[in-house]
C-alpha cells in the first residue's frame, strides 16, 4: 500500500512542475502575441488597400506596359510558400498548415507534383523538418525568418517568388499560411501570390468598377515600381498573420493544457487520499484485531 501512496505522490509532483511550465508559457505567449497583435492589427488595413488598388491597375490597363508579374499561362511549375513555425506546443496548429498544403498540391496541382515541378519554400522550422523528411522539393534557405523577423529579410523571400515568376521558373506562386483573427481563432488559408489576380465581373453582369487614377510620373514607371513593393506588402503581411497566430494558438493550448492538468490533479488527489484511507482502515484492522488476540 505504501507503494501505491508513493507513485500517486510522485505522480502528482510531476503534474504539478508540468503545470508549471504551461502557466508560464501561457504567459509568455499572451505577452508576445500583444505585441505580433498589434503588429499584424496596423498592417492589415494597409496591405488590404494596397491589394486592392493593384487588382484594379491590373484589371484596367491595357496596351504595352510591362504586366510580367500578372502574366496568365500555362502553369507547369509551382512554388507553394508554407509559412509554420519554428517550435511546436502550439495544438494542431503546424499539423493543419501541412495538411493543406498537401491537400492544395493534391487538389490542384496533381500532375505537376507528379513531374517533380512543384517547389516548397517553407518559413518555420516545424514545416521545413517535415517536408525535407517527407522527400518534397524543398528552397530551404528562408524557413529561420522567424529568427530576425523584419522586413528587410521577408523581402528577400519575397524576391525568390517575384524572380522566380518573372524568369519563368515558376508560372504560379501560391501562399498557404494561418490568418490571424482572435487568439483562439486562426483560420488557415491557401491564397494565391502570383500571377497578380484580376478583379472579376460582377455575378450580376455589371463590368467590374474602372479605377480612375492620376499617374505620377508616367504609368510605365510607376508600374514597374509599384508591382513589387506592394507585392512584397502582401508578403510581409502574411508573415505578420501567420506570426500572430502562432502565438494565439500556443496561448490557447497552453491554457488547455493547466486545464487539463487541474483536472489530472484533482481525480490523483483523489486517488491518493482513497489510498490513505484504505491504508489507516487496514492499519486500525490489524491493531484491534491484534489487541482482541491478545484479550483472548
Amino acid at each position: 500500500m505504501s507503494g501505491q501512496l508513493k507513485e500517486v505522490r510522485n505522480r502528482i509532483k510531476s503534474v504539478q512542475s508540468s503545470q508549471q511550465i504551461t502557466k508560464a508559457m501561457k504567459m509568455v505567449s499572451a505577452a508576445k502575441l500583444r505585441r505580433a497583435q498589434d503588429a499584424i492589427l496596423l498592417m492589415r488595413p494597409y496591405a488590404l488597400k494596397l491589394q486592392e488598388m493593384l487588382q484594379n491597375i491590373v484589371s484596367n490597363t491595357e496596351g504595352d506596359i510591362d504586366m510580367s508579374l500578372a502574366a496568365q499561362r500555362p502553369i507547369e511549375k509551382v512554388l507553394v510558400v508554407v509559412i509554420t513555425s519554428d517550435r511546436g506546443l502550439c495544438g494542431a496548429y503546424n499539423s493543419n498548415l501541412i495538411k493543406l498544403t498537401k491537400q492544395l498540391i493534391r487538389e490542384k496541382y496533381a500532375e505537376q507534383f507528379a513531374q517533380g515541378h512543384v517547389d516548397i519554400m517553407p518559413i518555420g522550422k516545424k514545416g521545413w523538418e517535415h517536408f525535407v523528411k517527407n522527400g518534397y522539393k524543398v528552397n530551404d534557405e528562408y524557413w529561420h525568418l522567424f529568427a530576425n523577423l523584419n522586413f528587410e529579410h521577408v523581402k528577400e523571400a519575397a524576391a525568390v517568388a517575384l524572380n522566380g515568376f518573372i524568369k519563368g521558373t515558376y508560372d504560379a506562386v501560391e501562399i498557404v499560411y494561418s490568418q490571424f483573427r482572435n487568439a483562439a481563432t486562426q483560420v488557415f488559408v491557401a491564397e494565391p501570390f502570383l500571377p497578380i489576380a484580376k478583379v472579376e465581373n460582377k455575378a450580376d453582369g455589371q463590368k467590374k468598377i474602372k479605377a480612375d487614377y492620376i499617374f505620377e510620373p508616367e504609368k510605365e514607371t510607376l508600374i514597374a515600381e509599384l508591382m513589387p513593393k506592394i507585392l512584397n506588402t502582401q508578403f510581409f503581411k502574411a508573415i505578420l498573420d501567420a506570426h500572430a497566430s502562432e502565438y494565439g494558438a500556443r496561448m490557447t493550448a497552453m491554457d488547455k493544457a493547466s486545464e487539463n492538468a487541474n483536472e489530472l490533479l484533482r481525480n490523483l488527489k483523489l486517488s491518493y487520499n482513497r489510498a490513505r484511507q484504505a491504508a489507516i482502515t487496514t492499519e486500525l484492522t490489524e491493531i484491534v484485531s491484534g489487541a482482541a488476540a491478545l484479550a483472548g
